[in-house]
Formats: C-alpha cells, structure tokens, sequence
C-alpha cells in the first residue's frame, strides 16, 4: 500500500483575503492621521516664518524707532515658500504669490505697531490656511485649515 504524501505547501485562499482585509483596515485608519499631521508639518512653514518677521521688526524697531513693511526691514521668506507673506505695505504679498492673497484687511504698516499675514492653501481643499502676528508677537489662526 502507497502511503499519501501530504503536499501542504503556502497558503489558502482564504488566509490570504484575511491578510489583505487586515492590511485594507490599517491603511484606512494610518493614511487620514498621515494627511493630517503633514498639513501640520506644513503649518510650520507660515509660524517660523512669522516669527522671524517679529524679530527682524524688533531689530528694526531697536534702530529705528518704528516698524516698516518687508523690503524696508530687509525680510524675505525662503525660496520654495507655500505661503504667501502680506505685511500691509504696498509690495503687496512676497513669498508664494500664486498663493490665495491674504484677507484679512490689515491696512498699512504703521509706525507704533505692526502685523503680518500668511496664507495658502495647503491640503487642495475651497479653504485658505491663514495665520497672523502683530507687534504684541500674538500669532494666531485667522482660519485654520486642518
């Protein structure tokens, strides 16, 4: 009598559709998180570059006796900005031009305060990420779009 030899080699069917299922439910619950914390990694862009507005406006200010738009302080934001800078001076705004403009109405620099926007439209959607500081170094979201 010939004895069966057992040819159990890989995987069925259905142990395979179970990995794919479990795979499917991970990338459903990781790929929003991901989205999210990299139009947050992008946020950062507008707040370092605020910041350094505040500062070159204080250096400015220590000097001069009073603050005055971009060009006049010396400021531009890196190359390959996503945002758009709008200080209320008559450059209008630097940095991402192709950026949505900033609506915030800050009017003109003025010679006791001053503030500064930046926006863009990060994540594609109808919103505009807009953040803002003034000379009280108060930034804050004017609309945030995460």
């Amino acid at each position: 009598m010939k004895m069966m030899r057992s040819n159990t080699k890989g995987f069925t069917l259905v142990e395979l559709m179970i990995v794919v299922a479990i795979i499917g439910i991970l990338a459903a619950i990781a790929i929003p998180n991901f989205l999210k914390y990299q139009t947050k990694a992008k946020q950062s862009e507008a707040k370092v570059n605020l910041k350094g507005v505040y500062t070159a406006q204080l250096s400015y200010f220590a000097e001069n006796d009073g603050y005055d738009v971009f060009s006049a302080i010396s400021y531009e934001p890196e190359s390959g900005a996503r945002y758009g800078y709008d200080d209320g001076g008559t450059a209008g705004v630097i940095g991402n031009t192709g950026a949505d403009a900033c609506a915030s109405g800050i009017g003109a620099v003025a010679t006791g305060a001053f503030s500064a926007d930046a926006c863009a439209n990060i994540d594609g959607d109808a919103d505009v990420d807009h953040w803002a500081i003034n000379d009280a170094n108060d930034l804050r979201a004017i609309l945030n779009d995460v």
